[in-house]
């Protein structure tokens, strides 16, 4: 496994979310309340659409384009009977930082 840093483990507190970057990648973490940090794809599952402005209540996080909301402790859609999950990353705490395996990791791409 190749992780790579993501954030500082301050930059999420429990019951939060954040979007970060790794290369071209979006990593959400989300830590939903009483239970452990998780790291996910950053697109939702249903439509592969950023989850830039999506909501998250502590439990589950909400897609902001179609309102598909997913439980963060499983990724598993909470919303509709479907089998879309959120497609979920390893991840790990070294030190202060925290690391998740993305696969290759690309440079991000240059604007033109």
């Amino acid at each position: 496994m190749a992780f790579t840093f993501i954030c500082h483990t301050d930059a999420v507190s429990e019951g939060g979310m954040g979007l970060f970057q790794a290369g071209r990648k979006s990593v959400m973490l989300l830590w939903p309340a009483g239970g452990e940090l998780k790291a996910y794809r950053g697109r939702c599952p249903h439509a592969d659409m950023p989850m830039e402005e999506a909501t998250f209540n502590g439990q589950n996080v909400t897609c902001p384009h179609h309102q598909w909301g997913f439980d963060a402790t499983s990724g598993k859609c909470v919303t509709h009977l479907v089998r879309n999950t959120l497609h979920p990353y390893p991840l790990r705490i070294e030190g202060n930082e925290i690391q998740v395996d993305v696969g290759p990791v690309k440079a991000p791409r240059v604007p033109a």
